[in-house]
């Protein structure tokens, strides 16, 4: 999620600081200053909320990454559930736009999650969070669905309409959502594309 150059580190007295405060995460994942990895980006619907990711190489699984939104110093963890994201959509506020809301998409899909995992908006080959091993069946489904999400314009209760390809554990679909200005999303309705894939998204961030 997010593998780009705009996210910043964290270091020194302020990530010091910032470790003592989620030490231990979860109350099950230790961090140090000496193992730890902490970055910030800023994100296009919020004015001043920053998403944080954690990372430690001391951690069992080596896949896992923690994060969190802040919002003038204050923490919401984000673990899989939407009450974080709606609190903060309510505090800060969201601000959606047509230029924005295929990005919030990506993030509520990613951070929401079913018991099998983020419904991953899948776009590119190219993305390195895609699963690395596959064998020539399931990369040649995924290769012929993949497509860039869109936006749809908007219905008459101003819910901005969107359609992308969703990867979900091993599974893929195509999917229509309406994004509410606050921030609620629904789905419409999913196309199933193919199931019991040999590959699958593996993203844990709890």
């Amino acid at each position: 999620m997010y593998d780009d150059d705009k996210w910043n580190p964290v270091e020194g007295a302020e990530l010091e600081g910032f470790l003592s405060q989620i030490d231990p995460v979860d109350g099950k994942f230790r961090v140090s200053v000496k193992n730890t990895q902490v970055h910030w980006r800023l994100l296009p619907f919020y004015d001043s909320v920053a998403l944080i990711r954690v990372r430690d190489s001391n951690w069992v699984n080596k896949k896992l990454n923690v994060y969190y939104l802040t919002d003038h110093g204050t923490l919401f963890r984000l673990n899989g559930t939407s009450p974080p994201i709606h609190e903060v959509n309510g505090k800060a506020p969201i601000k959606i736009t047509d230029a924005n809301v295929l990005d919030y998409l990506r993030f509520f899909c990613f951070f929401v999650r079913g018991e099998e995992g983020p419904f991953y908006i899948a776009e590119s080959m190219d993305d390195p969070n895609l699963p690395a091993r596959m064998d020539d069946t399931a990369r040649a489904v995924i290769e012929s669905t993949l497509r860039p999400a869109s936006y749809e314009g908007n219905n008459e209760q101003g819910h901005r309409l969107c359609s992308a390809v969703v990867f979900y554990s091993n599974a893929l679909f195509i999917a229509n959502f309406a994004v509410q200005p606050t921030g609620m999303i629904e789905m419409l309705d999913d196309e199933p594309i193919a199931a019991d894939l040999s590959a699958r998204v593996e993203l844990p961030i709890a």
